[in-house]
Parts: C-alpha cells; sequence; structure tokens
C-alpha cells in the first residue's frame, strides 16, 4: 500500500499495512470468528449457529469509512463493525445471526484485534533489529583498532576506538529491545470480559470459552480481563521510547561526525533543493525526527491509564492511535538506521588528522598519570598546566612542550616517547568491546529460545 504523504517519515509501508483498516477489519473479523468457534464447542452458541457464523463473516463487504462515521457517534468502530457482521450472517440464518458477538464486548473486539496487529508488527522489528544490529556489530569489529578522538561535552578527550564507539551503540540497541521484545510478550494477549469484565453473559463457561478463545487465536490467556488496566500496553509504549532513545543516539553521533569540520563519518545522505555541494544527514534526520516524536506519544499513553472503574470513559478510546503511532514511528526510526549504519563511510585517516589537529593536549592525562606517583599530585598538575600554556601559546606539540622540563625528563624520560602515540592509551577499549558484543550474543540466545 502507499503511505500517506504527511506520514512519509513516520512509518514504513510494512508497519503501515500492518495497522491498516483492511488488517484492522481482518483482526476483528478474525476474533468474532474464533469466538463463535470456541463458543459452539462449549455449547454456549448452538453449535449450528456456531458454524454458520464461522463460514459467514468474512471482510469482503465491510466498508472502513462507513465504521469510521459509525464510530462518531457510537465512541468505536465495533459497534457499526458489529451490526454490519450480524447482517452478514442474518442473510444466511436469521437465528444465527442472534449469536454474533455473543457475551462480548466492543473493547474486547478493539483491545484484541489491536494486540493481533502488534503481534504481526512485532515480527516487522524483529527483522529490522537483526539486520541493524548485525551490521553494528560488523562495525566494530572492522574498526576494532581505529583510534580516533573521544569527545566529552563536544570537546576533544583522550583516544578511544572506533570499534569501541560502534560497541557502545550495539550494546544499548541490544539492551533496549531485549526489554522491548519483553514488554510485547506481556502485553500481547487476549482481551476477553464481557459487559464488566466477568463474563456474565456466558454463566459458569466463561472461563472455558475464554481458554479455547485464547487458543484459537494463539495468544496467551491472562489471569483476567483487562478492560482498565492498561499496564502491559504502556509498558511497550514505554519501551518503545527507550529503543527508539538508544537509536536517536546512534543517529546524533553519526550527524555530529558527519559535520564537515569533523568529517569521520558520513551516511549515505541525501542532496539539497538549492545547494549542490551538500550530502545531508537524511537517514539521521528520520531517526531523530522519531526520538523527538516518541516521547510526546508515551506522555500521551500514561496520561490515558487514569481509566475509571471497570470501564473507562476517554482512557481506551485515545489509545489505539497512540499504539499504532508509536510502534510505525519505532519502526520507521529502525529502517533509517539501518539504512545509515549499512551505507557508513568510515573516515579514518580523517580520524588522525583530527587527533594531531589537538597538539597533543588530550594527552594531559595520561602525563599526569606518569608525573603524580613519583613528584606529587601538586607538582604534576603545575608541570601539565606549564606545558600546556606553552604548547598554546608556541604552537608545539604537547609532548614537546613538556619533555623540555628537566623535571620531567629525570623521572619519566623513556616513556615521553610514547606519550603522543594513541594506541598506547587506550585502557581497555578492547575489552570493553568485546564484552559488549558477547552480551549481545548472550541476549539474543535468551530472546530466542522461547
Amino acid at each position: 500500500m502507499t503511505v500517506r504523504l504527511i506520514d512519509s517519515i513516520s512509518t514504513t509501508a510494512a508497519l503501515d499495512e500492518v495497522f491498516s483498516d483492511a488488517a484492522l477489519l481482518e483482526a476483528m473479523v478474525r476474533f468474532e470468528i474464533a469466538l463463535a468457534r470456541a463458543e459452539a464447542e462449549h455449547h454456549v452458541v448452538p453449535p449450528d449457529a456456531g458454524r454458520t457464523i464461522t463460514t459467514t463473516l468474512s471482510t469482503n463487504d465491510l466498508d472502513p469509512s462507513t465504521m469510521s462515521a459509525g464510530a462518531r457517534t457510537s465512541g468505536t468502530f465495533v459497534i457499526p463493525l458489529v451490526e454490519a457482521l450480524v447482517e452478514q450472517v442474518r442473510r444466511v440464518d436469521a437465528s444465527a445471526a442472534t449469536f454474533v458477538h455473543w457475551g462480548a464486548t466492543s473493547q474486547d473486539v478493539a483491545d484484541t484485534a489491536i494486540v493481533l496487529c502488534l503481534v504481526q508488527a512485532r515480527r516487522v522489528l524483529d527483522t529490522d533489529h537483526k539486520r541493524v544490529t548485525a551490521a553494528l556489530e560488523r562495525l566494530s569489529h572492522e574498526h576494532a583498532s581505529t583510534v580516533m578522538l573521544a569527545r566529552t561535552l563536544l570537546q576533544p578527550a583522550s583516544p578511544t576506538t572506533f570499534g569501541l564507539k560502534a560497541a557502545g551503540w550495539f550494546g544499548s540497541l541490544w539492551r533496549s529491545y531485549f526489554q522491548l521484545r519483553a514488554a510485547f510478550d506481556v502485553a500481547c494477549v487476549l482481551q476477553f470480559g464481557g459487559a464488566s469484565g466477568t463474563l456474565a453473559a456466558l454463566r459458569s463457561d466463561g472461563p472455558m470459552v475464554a481458554a479455547t478463545l485464547a487458543k484459537e487465536l494463539a495468544l496467551p490467556l491472562p489471569e483476567a480481563p483487562w478492560h482498565s488496566h492498561r499496564d502491559r500496553l504502556a509498558a511497550l509504549v514505554c519501551a518503545c521510547g527507550v529503543y527508539v532513545g538508544s537509536l536517536g543516539k546512534v543517529a546524533r553521533d553519526i550527524s555530529l561526525l558527519m559535520q564537515h569540520e569533523i568529517g569521520e563519518a558520513a551516511e549515505r545522505g541525501g542532496g539539497s533543493s538549492s545547494m549542490p555541494h551538500k550530502r545531508n544527514p537524511s537517514g539521521c534526520a528520520i531517526v531523530l525526527a522519531a526520538a523527538n516524536r516518541l516521547p510526546g506519544l508515551v506522555s500521551s499513553f500514561l496520561s490515558a491509564m487514569l481509566q475509571e472503574h471497570e470501564r473507562a470513559v476517554g482512557g481506551w478510546q485515545a489509545e489505539a492511535a497512540i499504539i499504532s503511532d508509536a510502534v510505525k514511528t519505532t519502526g520507521s526510526a529502525l529502517a533509517a538506521l539501518i539504512d545509515v549504519i549499512e551505507g557508513l563511510t568510515v573516515n579514518t585517516q580523517r580520524m588522525l588528522v583530527n587527533l594531531r589537529q589537538t597538539k597533543g593536549i588530550v594527552y594531559a592525562e595520561r602525563a599526569m598519570t606518569l608525573l603524580a606517583p613519583k613528584l606529587g599530585k601538586q607538582r604534576a598538575a603545575e608541570i601539565v598546566a606549564d606545558a600546556l600554556r606553552r604548547s598554546a601559546d608556541s604552537g608545539k606539540p604537547f609532548q614537546d612542550a613538556i619533555a623540555e622540563n628537566s623535571e620531567v625528563t629525570e623521572v619519566v624520560g623513556a616513556e615521553l616517547t610514547t606519550l603522543g602515540d594513541p594506541h598506547s592509551y587506550l585502557g581497555a577499549a578492547e575489552y570493553f568491546r568485546t564484552r559488549l558484543l558477547m552480551t549481545g550474543d548472550a541476549r539474543v540466545t535468551a530472546s530466542t529460545d522461547d
């Protein structure tokens, strides 16, 4: 299907299809068919009526615009849907039409339909998440020993490796998606409680029908209906927010590395409508747009959680659009980041140039660690500060400026030769890089054992 222009960067074609009118109608009809089959099995409705319902109901003559118009007066699109389904069956068997939607309520249909859509959406996200993390893992291994400036508060800091940076992105995405998968597991359960959450219309057969209905729909059966308890879905929307925040962190870093004056990495990007020379971080822009949008959706869902008694007025009615937008926004950000990472160009030479342009001042910390144990912290700080001033005034490298101090050469002379070598001051960078990737391996194993 075609994504609306206004939603171009807020969803993907695959996820737009998952939450399309056709998909939602199909999910609701699937619920009603499964309900009739479950109730016929337990003789809650006449078996003949159940068979007629299950063989008659379809989405063929359902008009989304009619459902939409009906929702404006009934407060939900389920009521006009049920009316249309009853009419479908009435044309075949008027007596069987009585048992369409038997014992259920509108919210049962709406909530379970959204859950069924979420099951499909999860498959899309799972595939794309595996793809982006695989690309990050390859990137990390490829640049395990590629040195670059670390930056703290946007200023040059001591060296790190691009491999560690990519592994950090990898780890954050694995951790946040691990939680998102868990939230899907908890949220994707059957909703079936009838008018007030007791299934009273089904008398003593309610729990058995619910269990069979859940089996028919391949959904877990929760301990009880959850009409006004929205914590499961809230956790899912919040987990989307955290995951997109992690995606946004990667996009923010890459867009900064892509600035002309930095030039250390670049996505494929897009052009400008007016400036032919530009290569814009367009993929990062889509990810960051999602990261800016999703917190508002999280807030809206949390606000809607305050639902009255057994069924809410205005609370759950607000949720479907929020959930759909949150998941589609998540998928849009994820798809955009895949393109960014898979097409990323890393300028290792520019990374070295940017390191050298600091004139070695980023090794001041290392100088302190060499001098302080032998001269004391205060004296070491004085020597380093003096060398930094002289380096700034003369333009000479910091390591040359500090080597002019005879006190320094006397106590750490031999080690001064490697003071400006970034590879000699990487600490546990490689250890942390491999640990991050190993954690991802462990988590993917745990998340696929089910």
